[in-house]
């Protein structure tokens, strides 16, 4: 008869279920003490690193403020304009991508190697690079179609700084450039990483440079939520941006534009101030450059034309160039020997035509001499010999002391980067600069504007503007608003610094410049004007003449001829505009300078242009005031 099984013993069935139980009861305790500790003990601590999974901070940079002049003319801007940007954290190799995408979009090898150059220099990994900036419309609709097929490529419409006038007006506007290893290192010395976060342009030149700060304005923040291969689905938050504010100049640039025009063809400077305020009119440059070509980095060819250019048209002249003043200081002279008591004005010398100091002979620019002059007909004459013995009676130190107020040889404290301090010398400047002692034969070529005088021409149309208000000293400035821009921004005042000169100095040289229009060396230039105006001519040497020598322009190279220089101003009883100016290698003062300031005087005050200006001025008729004699 068949065995029977025992119930009391253990089947092997029985054993496996068991075993098989306690597995899942332990392996679901298991999971669910994990469960806990992720959901429960740790859940903040997960929950953190869950949204910083999907979600992305992006920063949103500021729309650039504009620069206008003081008409509302704009001078630079931000435009949107099309991008192709790449993601560098999901492109491997740049190389195969561009090959990839120039059939769609033309990608040439200068926009690859620039890519490479900020991809190397960028700290933000998880940001794109733009590989081609300004896609034109056609460009971005065939890129949009076919993007979905490529990791890491993107469109974007990012701001592109433009500069609509060009080169006019570009050393005082400057431009913008993207942000380099120095300009890192100044945002964090300032503390300004965090609001650059997203920006790549920042100010490099001029007032771009110097109004930084008002011009950037606030990055915005995106939330954005991203799949796991970093696309983004959807924007949860936003904080906008805050764009940065425009800023108003004085700078009129239809007077600018004129002045430009007048010195094609010539290198040079010229500033126009209002007198009253310190506003800046016009600062020109000569030749200039086109600021937008520095926006996305300028490419070798350009940066080698504009380096090598001998004309050197990134030099700002008003700013950085020095220059001897010649017979344009005679004014501000003159006031130094009034107020130092070195001279009366009715005081009356013979002018032979020369001036003897020893054995040497000091000449005039009229070598038969001027006759008998006083203070007054040796500004309008313009006579050498004049200043000559007067500034040796001066001397060299009284010279710097009455000068320096009037801000040659200082910073003038002008709203923009870099500017030059020049030269004024003294005795205890060339012992520091050469060891060596004032020499008194030194001292007359000062007193005509030549020697080591060295100034801007931005310092002489100061002391310009400065001597047509009455020698009330008002700062150079170009910024006169920022933010939302007014109708009208002028600033009408006449509380400035007072120089220490008596009025009835000031007055008399006033009106010997005034005569210098009517009847001296600028007289040519200014008959027929429909208004009063005052001035000096002035030339200065470019390279020495022996004593026993006589310069003659035809027989000296160009870049050696003399300087051709004017300082004025318009009208007479209520100075609206002062100038000074430099024509480099323009000859005689009276040539080429001051039918220029004739032109700007002419349009700034009666709307004139030049094509309605009587006949120019016949150069056979121009009484010289080149200087003959130079620093021994």
């Amino acid at each position: 008869m068949p065995r029977r099984r025992d119930a009391t013993a253990p089947a092997p069935f029985n054993r496996r279920l068991l075993i098989a139980m306690t597995i899942s009861v332990v392996g679901f305790g298991l999971l669910g003490a994990q469960a806990w500790h992720l959901q429960v003990k740790n859940f903040d601590k997960y929950h953190a690193l869950a949204e910083n999974n999907r979600i992305t901070l992006l920063p949103l940079p500021p729309q650039r403020g504009r620069i206008l002049d003081r008409n509302g003319i704009v001078l630079a801007e931000d435009v949107y304009l099309p991008a192709l940007e790449i993601a560098t954290s999901q492109v491997r190799n740049i190389d195969r991508l561009a090959a990839q995408l120039s059939p769609i979009v033309p990608i040439t090898p200068q926009e690859i190697r620039r890519f490479k150059k900020l991809a190397a220099a960028s700290k933000n990994t998880d940001g794109t690079i733009p590989l081609k900036t300004r896609l034109t419309d056609e460009e971005a609709a065939r890129l949009a179609a076919v993007r979905f097929r490529f990791d890491g490529v993107e469109i974007k419409a990012r701001p592109h700084r433009r500069y609509p006038l060009g080169t006019s007006a570009a050393h005082v506007i400057g431009h913008i450039g993207r942000i380099s290893a120095a300009d890192n290192d100044w945002l964090a010395r300032t503390d300004n990483v965090s609001n650059y976060a997203g920006s790549t342009h920042i100010g490099k030149l001029g007032l771009e440079q110097s109004y930084e700060s008002a011009l950037h304005g606030t990055v915005g923040i995106e939330e954005v939520e991203v799949t796991a291969s970093g696309r983004p689905v959807r924007s949860l938050s936003r904080r906008p941006a805050t764009p940065g504010q425009d800023i108003q100049l004085s700078l009129d640039i239809p007077l600018q534009q004129l002045a430009e025009q007048l010195f094609v063809g010539w290198r040079g400077a010229l500033v126009a101030i209002e007198p009253r305020t310190g506003e800046i009119l016009a600062f020109v440059s000569m030749p200039s450059f086109d600021p937008n070509l520095f926006v996305d980095g300028i490419d070798q060819q350009n940066w080698q034309r504009l380096n090598t250019d001998p004309a050197r048209p990134l030099l700002n002249r008003p700013l950085r160039g020095t220059y001897p003043p010649g017979s344009t200081y005679k004014p501000f002279m003159a006031l130094a020997i009034l107020q130092n008591g070195v001279r009366k004005p009715d005081d009356v010398i013979q002018d032979p035509g020369y001036f003897m100091l020893g054995k040497h002979r000091f000449r005039d620019s009229k070598p038969q001499g001027h006759g008998k002059v006083d203070l007054f007909r040796s500004i309008v004459v313009s006579s050498d010999t004049y200043y000559y013995g007067a500034s040796y009676d001066l001397g060299v130190d009284r010279i710097h002391d009455f000068m320096k107020p009037w801000g040659f040889g200082q910073l003038t404290g002008i709203d923009l980067p870099d500017e030059q301090p020049g030269l004024l010398p003294s005795s205890a400047w060339k012992q520091q600069r050469f060891k060596q002692p004032w020499y008194p034969g030194e001292t007359p070529s000062i007193g005509i504007g030549q020697g080591y005088n060295a100034f801007t021409i931005l310092q002489l149309a100061h002391a310009t503007a400065t001597l047509a208000n009455d020698a009330i000293v008002q700062r150079p400035h170009l910024v006169t608003h920022i933010g939302t821009v007014s109708p009208d921004t002028s600033s009408d005042t006449r509380s400035g610094r007072p120089l220490p000169v008596a009025r009835q100095y000031v007055q008399l040289v006033q009106r010997a410049m005034a005569d210098v229009n009517r009847k001296g060396t600028a007289r040519l230039a200014f008959q027929g004007a429909g208004y009063e105006s005052a001035g000096k001519t002035g030339t200065a040497q470019v390279i020495g003449i022996r004593q026993n020598e006589k310069y003659d322009e035809r027989k000296v190279a160009q870049h050696f001829r003399d300087h051709s220089l004017y300082m004025g101003y318009a009208p007479v009883e209520n100075p609206r505009i002062a100038l000074a100016m430099v024509v480099e290698n323009g000859g005689f003062g009276a040539r080429t300078a001051a039918p220029i300031a004739r032109k700007l005087f002419d349009f700034y005050l009666l709307g004139k242009r030049p094509t309605e200006l009587d006949t120019p001025v016949n150069p056979a008729d121009i009484e010289p005031d080149v200087p003959e004699e130079t620093q021994p």
